[in-house]
């Protein structure tokens, strides 16, 4: 409804042409209370400006506004101006472009508006893909749908936690604990077995640490048994992980993890050097940031061996020599801030513009039912496979209980059971700490996914029986004139301003509880009006107005990253 509201706004300013269009815009409400008018514009700001009581204003503005087709009353309620539009041009003017635009509405697909690179799910090779990496994964591949549908060029990288001494530890526990043939039975499995092991041994004979920390040496220098064991070790990981991926239908532009900048950092090191940014501490290179109420940012250990950030800085300059990115998008535990705000500022010490263009996108952590914590080293985690999996299951006996004949019982079943862990995730804040419990997951009643996929399955039941693929030239908008063909077309009207604002705050729940709104407004309008009644025109309006449902719905469970499946 961003149109509707500008040419509002336009009016207004007729009459107050102190604000600029732009500032009565973000002035303008859409009162609660449809009673109070369809848009309500306070006259507080404009007391000093016209030496006048608020609501003395507000009945100037009311006396004086001119004619227009698509205002219907308008009315002055103390400081309020409240304006009524015309309903017949309103439901026009919203599902017009609906119906134009089909399946392309609310999205922006020129790619025009420059790059955006997001950085998320990026797992820890040799670990297994718990529920704890559902959030970046589900969270990043909004984002980049999000974004794409916003106008621009997405990026999505997997920054694959695939150096550093967690492989040294497990070299040694698979000499110690395990043997090829094993490992190549049981995969990732194996790997937890023995990493686990690996921390129980370590705690009764702290040499092990050391042994650990000696073949991570060896591998930065090259050695070549203990590459050969992390390229193995790599190539199981990722194994499991496409197969992941495969089931909630994420894909990435790139994977290069944190081994592909080992031949990069030196020269970002120099660089820090030759800019006077690095202080010697106890042997160890560091960056100080007191100035900015931080930490020093440690670039090198006193042994020289490098660190997270040391890489993530060299992987910030790669991407903009790379991409020349609009933003650079990093999705990760809220537990990451402090590192990222160190990152960032030294990125903007070394001079570096484009260091106010990176984000750091944070989210809250999982844990288990009763906050139990999820750890991999000690073997306390929740197999997102494992998950995804019963999920499938659970709705696919829900389906023969309810739905027998069901064409494609599988594929439904997978996108619905995947869909329901999706959207309980993203249905509240990313900031909010989540507590993984099955009977919430599971739930398929109320405002989740599944109901959302409900509502989208039954308007394409009633396209199907009425045999309506494609919108009818003429309309008779006047038609649609009941409450609640009415409160449906302005909540498909909010789509386009909803992923703007999905976009500014980096937050995917608006698009899920929007989508809820849209399922229920469509479910009341569902239940209020008989839509294939014999009236030809009527059922021609009623029809487009569930045809328009069908694409927003569909557009929005996109936007999540979830499927609209035709028949539940």
């Amino acid at each position: 409804m961003t149109n509707l509201k500008t040419q509002i706004a336009e009016l207004l300013h007729n009459q107050i042409p102190s604000l600029t269009i732009e500032n009565i815009f973000e002035i303008l409400e859409v009162p609660a209370n449809t009673q109070m008018g369809d848009y309500a514009f306070p006259c507080f700001k404009l007391a000093k400006e016209f030496k006048k009581a608020p609501p003395l204003i507000a009945k100037e503005i009311v006396d004086n506004f001119p004619t227009s087709e698509f205002v219907d009353k308008i009315e002055n309620v103390n400081a309020y101006i409240n304006i009524y539009l015309n309903k017949s041009w309103l439901v026009e003017q919203i599902l017009s472009p609906i119906l134009t635009e089909k399946e392309n509405y609310g999205f922006d697909n020129s790619k025009s508006k420059g790059n955006i690179v997001i950085d998320f799910s990026s797992p820890n090779i040799a670990k297994p893909f718990h529920i704890g990496h559902l959030r970046s994964t589900v969270i990043g591949n909004s984002l980049y749908k999000i974004f794409e549908a916003l106008g621009y060029n997405c990026h999505g990288v997997n920054h694959l936690g695939d150096w550093g001494t967690q492989f040294g530890k497990l070299m040694v526990a698979y000499k110690n604990y395990s043997s090829k043939e094993i490992i190549e039975e049981k995969g990732i499995e194996e790997l937890l077995r023995i990493y686990v092991k690996f921390h129980e041994e370590a705690k009764l004979n702290p040499e092990l640490d050391d042994e650990a920390r000696s073949y991570f040496t060896k591998m930065e220098k090259g050695d070549e048994e203990a590459l050969e064991l992390w390229k193995w070790f790599k190539e199981i990981s990722l194994n499991e992980f496409e197969r992941v991926y495969k089931i909630l239908d994420v894909t990435f532009d790139s994977y290069n993890g944190e081994a592909f900048y080992n031949d990069k950092m030196t020269p970002v090191i120099e660089e820090l050097e030759a800019k006077n940014l690095i202080e010697i501490s106890e042997g160890a290179k560091l960056v100080r940031l007191e100035e900015d109420n931080m930490p020093p940012c440690l670039i090198t250990k006193n042994d020289g061996s490098t660190l997270y950030a040391t890489r993530d800085i060299t992987a910030a300059k790669y991407r903009y020599d790379t991409y020349n990115f609009e933003k650079s998008i990093y999705v990760t535990a809220l537990q990451q801030n402090l590192h990222f705000a160190q990152v960032f500022k030294v990125v903007d010490k070394m001079g570096y513009p484009w260091a106010n263009k990176m984000v750091h996108v944070p989210f809250g952590m999982v844990s288990g039912e009763g906050g139990q914590s999820l750890s991999t080293r000690n073997g306390n985690i929740l197999f997102l496979e494992d998950i995804l999996t019963e999920a499938i299951e659970k709705t696919k006996s829900i389906i023969e209980e309810k739905n027998p004949t069901l064409q494609n019982k599988d594929e439904v079943a997978r996108q619905v059971g995947v869909g329901a862990i999706i959207f309980n995730d993203m249905y509240n804040s990313i900031i909010k700490d989540v507590i993984f419990s099955w009977e919430q997951v599971l739930n398929f009643e109320g405002e989740t996914g599944p109901n959302v996929q409900y509502a989208h399955a039954r308007a394409c039941s009633v396209l199907r029986q009425a045999n309506l693929t494609t919108p009818y030239e003429k309309i008779d908008f006047s038609l649609l004139n009941d409450e609640a063909s009415i409160n449906l077309a302005k909540e498909l009207g909010k789509f386009k301003s909803v992923i703007r604002l999905a976009g500014q705050k980096f937050e995917p729940s608006f698009i899920a509880r929007y989508a809820v709104d849209v399922a229920q407004a469509f479910n009341k309008f569902y239940h209020d009006n008989t839509i294939l009644v014999e009236n030809a025109s009527l059922k021609e309006a009623r029809l487009n107005m569930v045809l328009a449902t069908k694409y927003t719905l569909k557009n929005a469970l996109y936007l999540l990253g979830i499927k609209s499946p035709e028949q539940m």
